[in-house]
Formats: C-alpha cells, structure tokens, sequence
C-alpha cells in the first residue's frame, strides 16, 4: 500500500497533470477570496445607510447583480483575446485587477461607491473559467470529464473556507477588513499563475479569426453546445437567486440572535464539502456512463432539494439541505463544461467558454434580480420554490437539447 502511494506521489507528471494541480490551487485560492465577503455583503450594505426592508432586498440584488452584467458584456471580448494570446494572460489579468478592485470595496462610504465596484469587478473577471479552458484544451478528451472534475474542487474547496473564515474575520475585526484580505488573497493567486502556470497551447498571434456564428456552424453539435450554455444560463439563475437573501434569511431563521456572520458563513461553505467529495468521483463516472446523465441526476436532484428549503424552522435543517445541493452543484456546472470540452475544437474553446461564462454571468444577473424581487412580493420562501421551479425547466431544456445524444 505504502509503495503505491509513493509511486502516485512520486511518479513523472505529464504537461497536462503539472497544469492541473498548479491551476488546482490557483483556483482555490481565488475560490477563498471571490467567496469571503459573500456571507455578510447583504449586512455591509446595511451598514452603508439607512434602509427599509424592500430598499435593502433591492440594493443586495443589483450589487450582486452588477458584476455579473458586465461580465456578460465583455467576457466574448476577453474569449476572443485568449484565443489570440492564450490563456494564462487572461488568469493574469482577471487575479490581478480584482486583487485591486476587492480590496477597495473596504473604503467605500456608500452604496453607490460598492455598486460602482463591483461593475469595475466585472471588468476583471474570468479568473476560474480561463482556467478551466486551458486545462480542457490541454487535458485528452478521455480524461477531461476527471480533470474538470478534480479543477472544481479547487474553487468549490477555496469556496467552502471562505465564507466561514470570512464570516469569523468579519465577526472579530469588521466587514472592511475582509476586503483587504481578499485583495491581498488575490496577489498571490496572480504570482502564483505568474510563476508557476506553463502553456502549451500556442494560440494564433496573426490572422483573422473567425467569426462567432462561423465558429457555431462549425462545430461537430451546434444544437448540443447551444443547449448547454442556456443550461448554464438557467442553472446559474436558479443558483443565484437565493445568493442576495440567503444571510438575510439566516438571521430570519436565527430569530436576529446569536452569531450571525458566522452561521452565514458556515451555511454558503457547507455545500462545497459535499461538491468536494463528490466533483472528481462524478466527473469520472460521466466518462463512464455519459455525462448527460451525470447532468440530468443533478437538476433532479436539486429541485427535490431546493423545495423543502422553504420549510425550514432552524439552522440546522437548513444547513442539512444546503449540504445535499452541494452534491447536485458537484453534478451540474462540471458537467455542462465537460460537455462542452469534447464538442468544442481546440482553437475555439477560448471563445466557446467565454460564451458559456458570459450565459453564467447572465444567470447571475438574472438570480439575484429575480430573486430579491420575490422575496418583497411573498418573502424568502418563496424564492426557493421559484428556484425549484426554474431547476426543473432547466431539467426539461436539457433533455430537449442532449436527446438521442450519449455523451
């Protein structure tokens, strides 16, 4: 046994495997710092004014929201960019200016300061995507399901410390310092990437590339990859639309007593240990069976999951529930870009995953909007319902869009 695990940690790595577990941490790291702030941001905005319940849903949707609008707009502009000049410039940019633009939201002194901030994010976003672009163009299409797979849990690992440790650092030293942190996380995602990531994908440095709807006619299932970025569209907008209420709703459930931030932070991180654990093993069953099913097991599964969420009386049940839907999140997105790895041709992935983050970001503007506007009309419990009910049409889209297909 021990001479296995010598020869697993011993072993020659290929081009490839080097990528991954350098990216792996890359993308932890930044998982860490894009989630740290995330538990408590609804409660910073509290602390920036003066406002009514309905003016506090608001304002928590369009700052979530604001980020994701702009990254809808430019991602195909970065997309086309790292299809020139490859992709390890686009991890360096996106690392680098949030690092800036994060740390600043902690000398904001109002609402408008943050929500202009958070466009500027959007600016530099695509830190995790271009990395999950190169290691597919990268990766043999026989073992991408597995290395998309293994990636994941990096962001989703980094994602389920953050928001405990930054509801604990918000707890003992205040919201502003948290953003100090994450910027300061984010310099040593980018020296990290600087250093350490080696690309051998060589990108086009002259000539005219192709146009967008060329690269769609092209493609060996246009009807496939089509779906899967309204999939991620819808999968993405039934995700968010709990992200803008969900510390509000924990104070709801808390009765507004006891150690709030933290408890916030402990029910966004408890999906990931369960995306964790189940991210590498269903990215290699999907190489085995088809990841279409992968994909339809997990957007079943969150509407079951999603719905009792509504009827929960305490944190416990609640926290119980969110675990569950980690194991669907470790289903769902993984899929859809494993998906769109072995449909994509290589010289494209730049721009088709552009694309697909630019549908991710939609469902992130879409989410929050959506769902602070159905917490003022019928409260908290009703977003859940109405995530479910979005699920369960991204469900059907996704059967439509992957029939007679065994991928």
């Amino acid at each position: 046994m021990l001479a296995k695990i010598k020869h697993f940690v011993l072993r020659p790595r290929r081009r490839w495997e080097k990528n991954l577990i350098i990216l792996w941490f890359g993308t932890f790291m930044a998982g860490i710092a894009f989630s740290l702030v995330m538990p408590f941001l609804s409660l910073y905005i509290d602390t920036l004014g003066t406002f009514s319940t309905s003016q506090l849903n608001f304002y928590s949707g369009i700052t979530y929201a604001s980020t994701f609008l702009v990254t809808a707009i430019i991602s195909p502009i970065w997309g086309r960019l790292a299809d020139r000049k490859g992709r390890k410039l686009m991890i360096l940019r996106a690392s680098l200016g949030m690092a800036f633009v994060i740390g600043l939201m902690g000398l904001v002194t109002n609402i408008y300061q943050l929500i202009f901030l958070r466009l500027i994010q959007g600016v530099f976003s695509g830190y995790i995507s271009n990395a999950n672009a190169l290691v597919a163009t990268e990766t043999p299409k026989d073992q991408s399901g597995k290395a998309l797979g293994i990636l994941t849990t990096g962001s989703v690992s980094g994602t389920l410390f953050g928001p405990f440790v930054g509801g604990v650092i918000a707890a003992l030293f205040g919201y502003r310092v948290t953003f100090f942190i994450t910027g300061a996380i984010l310099i040593l995602v980018f020296l990290l990437s600087a250093f350490f990531v080696h690309e051998t994908y060589q990108p086009a440095s002259s000539g005219p590339l192709k146009k967008s709807w060329d690269i769609f006619k092209g493609l060996r299932d246009t009807k496939l990859v089509i779906g899967m970025l309204v999939a991620t569209f819808l999968i993405q907008l039934g995700n968010f639309s709990i992200s803008p209420i969900i510390s509000l709703y924990v104070r709801e459930i808390m009765h507004n007593s006891g150690p709030i931030t933290i408890a916030s932070g402990l029910v966004v991180s408890i999906p990931g240990v369960a995306t964790l654990l189940a991210a590498p093993r269903l990215g290699i069953l999907g190489d085995k069976i088809g990841t279409t099913r992968i994909l339809k097991l997990g957007m079943l599964f969150a509407v079951i999951v999603f719905l009792p969420m509504a009827f929960v009386i305490n944190i416990w049940q609640f926290g119980f529930l969110r675990f569950l839907i980690g194991i669907s999140n470790a289903a769902m997105l993984p899929a859809v870009q494993t998906l769109l790895a072995k449909n994509t041709p290589t010289a494209a992935t730049g721009r088709i995953f552009s694309y697909n983050q630019s549908f991710q970001a939609l469902g992130s503007v879409a989410g929050p909007l959506i769902g602070s506007s159905i917490s003022g009309i019928w409260d908290y419990n009703g977003v859940f319902i109405s995530t479910a009910l979005i699920l369960f049409l991204g469900l059907l889209w996704v059967n439509f869009a992957t029939k007679s297909k065994n991928t």
